[in-house]
């Protein structure tokens, strides 16, 4: 990526940007000590919606900068995946020049967000103890894998609570091994869960005046977004198993063959069952004792199976698709992630957005947020390593004036 152009000021609110809409978290300043991937996605989303995002790397920057494949131009796409609108300053927190610069960063932040080991920041005078004491307004973020009591020492890398949670043992076929999910689930629900928290915890500070740390694990939220699967184990000690692409509780709700390849449907009530078995030409089975309801479909599942197959077998997904669509009966067929982008341009949602300007743009999946008033935005590239480090010192000393010339006056 091409170096930043000299003496670029750092925008805190919508009135330092003029090529953008005030976005609705305009003048929030975000002090990111975030890698990888759960933190990082939680800053870029509050990045797209205004928050000022200063993004700390130490010398060998996010450790996702060197997973390649894919690369975009010899850079990670991992990385380009979550961290646009953000600036980024190089810091070597055991250095004491770099370590006084953190804490000035801190000292302008609303928020700090930072997914070290718990006790891991606290010779940097950086823990949420000391930062929460020293600036009472600042939301200290915490994000760690397994939470800071017994679960402190152990690494949080998504795979592992994939396994941990029970999310593996209920993905994949009875008959083979358990599956991981194919993208690092648990890593974006956590910074999903983190955005929300650190929203909320603002607002509350609207009212009091007074920052709070606020903490999250990947495994609770991994136990949090299982829903029904864990909810069924602690309300009833149901332990559920896997069962491929079937829904434990609903049928017909998966994949069916049809001529020549699956079509996804999703009866998810009687009024929708009811259309498809009319329009798959054997509409009296709404009607038979063995398919009229939801619990007696799931009891008979191989036999109301073999109707469904033996009629979608008539024609292609691609015909059952648009009949079924026109229908109201909800169905897809089975994409891959280049056609299911692809879908969503047919269907006018826009989701390839260009981050960056010129030389430095890059197309980016857009901000899953639409608002009517103050939208998304995607000024800034995903930044090298250290390319607004001028740039954020200098923004620090001009904050720094600001506030000397306010408590001179």
């Amino acid at each position: 990526m091409p170096d930043a152009p000299p003496h670029v000021t750092i925008p805190t609110s919508a009135h330092d940007r003029k090529d953008i809409s005030p976005g609705p978290l305009s003048g929030v300043v975000v002090a990111d000590f975030t890698r990888i991937l759960a933190g990082p996605y939680c800053t870029m989303l509050l990045a797209d919606m205004g928050a000022t995002v200063i993004k700390v790397e130490a010398p060998s920057g996010d450790d996702s900068r060197t997973w390649i494949p894919p690369a975009r131009e010899g850079v990670s796409t991992y990385y380009l995946a979550v961290n646009r609108n953000k600036h980024s300053i190089v810091l070597d927190l055991r250095d004491p020049a770099d370590l006084e610069t953190a804490h000035e960063i801190v000292d302008q932040a609303d928020v700090l967000i930072e997914n070290f080991k718990p006790g891991g920041l606290l010779r940097y005078g950086l823990d949420a103890s000391q930062t929460t004491e020293a600036h009472p307004e600042l939301i200290h973020t915490s994000i760690t894998g397994f939470g800071s009591g017994g679960g402190k020492n152990m690494p949080g890398y998504d795979l592992l609570v994939q396994g941990l949670s029970g999310l593996m043992s209920v993905t994949g076929s009875p008959e083979r091994d358990p599956q991981r999910a194919g993208v690092a689930m648990f890593d974006v629900i956590t910074g999903l869960h983190a955005a929300t928290g650190i929203l909320a915890a603002l607002h509350e500070r609207g009212v009091s005046g007074q920052g709070q740390h606020v903490e999250l694990d990947l495994l609770s939220s991994a136990l949090s977004g299982l829903v029904n699967q864990t909810a069924g184990y602690a309300a009833c000690g149901n332990v559920p198993q896997r069962l491929g692409n079937d829904h434990p509780s609903l049928y017909p709700y998966g994949p069916f063959p049809t001529a020549e390849k699956d079509l996804i449907i999703c009866a998810g009530n009687d009024r929708q069952f009811a259309r498809l078995v009319s329009n798959l030409g054997f509409g009296w089975a709404a009607e038979d004792p063995r398919f009229a309801t939801m619990e007696e479909r799931n009891q008979n599942r191989s036999t109301l199976r073999e109707l469904l197959v033996e009629a979608l077998s008539q024609n292609s997904a691609e015909h059952w698709f648009e009949v079924l669509q026109e229908e109201g009966i909800p169905c897809a067929p089975i994409l891959n992630i280049g056609e299911g982008v692809q879908f969503a341009e047919r269907l006018g949602l826009n989701p390839v957005v260009t981050a960056g300007q010129q030389s430095e743009e890059v197309p980016t999946i857009k901000h899953p947020v639409q608002f009517s008033r103050t939208p998304a935005h995607y000024g800034k590239a995903p930044p090298r390593l250290g390319a607004d480090s001028e740039q954020v010192r200098e923004w620090l000393l001009s904050r720094s004036r600001d506030s000397a010339q306010e408590t001179s006056v």
